[in-house]
């Protein structure tokens, strides 16, 4: 007949409680493991969730623009005294041609119907001079829409000073990069004199500074409201060079900026492919994050089991015991299983608390670099799969731990063991 649970249970609690170190050691083996694997992954996929916002978060998913590029069929091969020759075409240049899209705002309003599109939004991008006293700089002036840029790209995070609504506010203010800014010895509330490729200067107040991190743009770029880059350029309302797209997958980009390239014969660009070299290392980043997070439990696993068997091997005399006076093997078995998955399962829960502890403080240390002035600690990611994954693999190896020994000690002889005391 088989015992019932209650007697094996009392049996399991009395083992764990007479041989409390063993067991106290058994269940730290079990929180260290998984404690340390929280933190770990926690921390680095944190990291990895930074550096792919820092490019992700201000890269539309699908980007139109007009290429200015040659014709891909010349004249001479369009003329019939000239089929079947030879045709040699020196110094091919394009036509003098505004880099604006046609048709943009119809494409607009026809692209917002999409469901699969979670917001539009225009830019006017011209070439300026920064002119401050005798300093003169060669600049990138962006033409936006603030809120849309602030909702679907997150522009405000890169304002360090002022604020990127007062641009909405103000028809001629100006957001400059932080390198401008700093070349130019200039502060939010100056004035900024700004020459155009017509050969216009128009003054501007700057009333923010960004900063991305990034030299090369922090250095050149500037922010102003779309009709002012328009008025830049001395054109229209119908003026746009670009439109960046964002979707509600990212997943779809590579496809439907084929069929928007060919449908409205514009060129355009998916995240993917303007970023191939960033998607390679974020892929590697997080292979290396899962593979180290990995090889973690499977040690922290091991050493669960070598304590588990050594506990198993110290206690053959109450096996024997316990199989003399009539418990089967079966009911050992369950014994020392149900042994393993309380110190699994109190070994698991402390290991998350300790995890979990661990990570807020590291995402209350201050992360302060020049080149990330929006982060101001360091990241980290409380995703709860972590800590399912965590307590699942707790159980499951201390189940291991328990039943493999187990089975061994299911078929002791208990006449060998007294006869050997």
């Amino acid at each position: 007949m088989r015992t019932s649970y209650s007697i094996i249970f009392s049996i399991t609690k009395t083992h764990l409680l007479t041989r409390i170190k063993q067991s106290a050691i058994a269940a730290l083996g079990v929180t260290f493991g998984i404690g340390t694997f929280i933190i770990l992954i926690s921390f680095m996929t944190g990291l990895n969730g930074l550096l792919d916002g820092l490019v992700l978060n201000r890269t539309p998913h699908i980007q139109l623009y007009n290429e200015i590029s040659p014709s891909q069929k010349q004249p001479v091969q369009l003329a019939d005294n000239f089929t079947g020759d030879f045709n040699i075409i020196h110094s091919i240049k394009p036509k003098n041609n505004l880099i604006r899209i046609h048709n943009a705002i119809p494409i607009i309003n026809k692209l917002k119907a999409d469901s699969r599109i979670l917001g539009i939004t225009p830019q006017v991008s011209a070439k300026v001079s920064y002119l401050a006293g005798s300093i003169e700089l060669n600049g990138m002036v962006s033409g936006i829409n603030v809120k849309e840029e602030m909702r679907l790209f997150n522009f405000d995070d890169y304002v360090v000073k002022g604020s990127a609504l007062d641009l909405l506010r103000n028809n001629k203010g100006i957001i400059l990069g932080a390198g401008a800014a700093d070349k130019l010895s200039l502060k939010v509330g100056d004035k900024i004199q700004v020459g155009t490729i017509t050969g216009g200067i128009i003054p501007l107040k700057i009333v923010g500074i960004f900063q991305t991190g990034l030299a090369e743009v922090d250095n050149v770029q500037s922010y102003v409201n779309l009709k002012m880059a328009q008025q830049l350029l001395g054109q229209g309302n119908n003026y746009i060079s670009n439109i960046h797209i964002k979707l509600h997958d990212m997943s779809l980009a590579a496809g439907m900026a084929k069929t928007i390239s060919k449908e409205y014969n514009v060129s355009a660009l998916d995240i993917i492919a303007a970023n191939a070299q960033f998607e390679t290392g974020t892929s590697i980043r997080n292979l290396i994050t899962y593979a180290v997070s990995i090889t973690l439990l499977i040690v922290a696993g091991f050493g669960i089991y070598n304590i588990l068997n050594m506990l198993i091997y110290e206690k053959m005399k109450d096996i024997a015991i316990l199989k003399a006076t009539g418990f089967s093997g079966e009911d050992v078995r369950r014994i020392f299983i149900s042994q393993a998955m309380i110190i699994g399962f109190t070994g698991g829960v402390l290991g998350l608390i300790i995890g979990y502890l661990v990570s807020v403080m590291i995402s209350h240390v201050p992360m302060e670099f020049e080149a990330l002035p929006t982060i101001k600690t360091y990241p980290v990611n409380f995703d709860p799969m972590f800590y399912i994954i965590g307590i699942i693999f707790a159980l499951i190896s201390t189940f291991l731990a328990g039943y493999l020994p187990s089975r061994k000690a299911a078929k002791i002889d208990p006449v060998e063991i007294i006869r050997g005391q």
